[in-house]
């Protein structure tokens, strides 16, 4: 009986790992035990920082927000705060995007959150 080489179905499995690792240097793009390994890593490494960028986009928001609210005599918290007691529902990306494109419209936020002035 002959031997079963496997061709179609193992050619397809590492030549779709190898797509994955093009660009990758050295033999990690062409000899396929290293690219697997590359290849897994750098999906880890994907999944975790698509977590992350959402993240630092909220953090960077919220400096955003925060150094816009303090030129107008009022630190982030107080702002945030007087927002939601005065029932202004606007979320942390729309506020910053407000503080720097329309600080007019900023200002007239942060007076109906209780900003002094």
């Amino acid at each position: 009986m002959p031997r079963v080489k496997r061709g179609f179905k193992a050619r397809r499995r590492r030549n779709r790992i190898l797509r994955h690792a093009s660009g990758f240097h050295g033999a990690r793009s062409r000899t396929f035990a290293n690219a697997v390994e590359a290849v897994h890593n750098a999906w880890q490494y994907a999944y975790a920082h698509r977590k992350l960028k959402k993240r630092e986009w909220r953090r960077l928001w919220i400096a955003r927000i925060n150094a816009a609210a303090r030129m107008l005599g009022m630190s982030y918290s107080k702002l945030v705060h007087g927002l939601k007691t005065a029932g202004i529902a606007l979320d942390r990306k729309i506020l910053a995007d407000l503080a720097v494109v329309q600080p007019d419209t900023f200002k007239a936020v942060a007076k109906a959150a209780g900003a002094p002035g």
